[in-house]
């Protein structure tokens, strides 16, 4: 299996990890736990660079 279509099918779940702990730090905030949230928006931004970098990847694997 090329390394192509298995590293985006990473990137897919990756993104749909990244929403999920969005949505659960915004419900966070708006409680007296925003404590955690502040660590999961920490987390979220730390996800959404590494889809960044996988992305660029991915791209490099399968040129237009």
């Amino acid at each position: 299996m090329s390394a192509g279509p298995e590293l985006s099918s990473i990137a897919t779940a990756l993104g749909d990890l990244t929403r999920q702990v969005t949505t659960i730090a915004e419900g966070l905030e708006r409680t007296d736990r925003d404590d955690l949230a502040k660590e999961l928006f920490e987390a979220e931004r730390a996800l959404l660079a590494a889809g960044r970098r996988l992305a660029k990847v991915v791209d490099a694997l399968n040129p237009r």
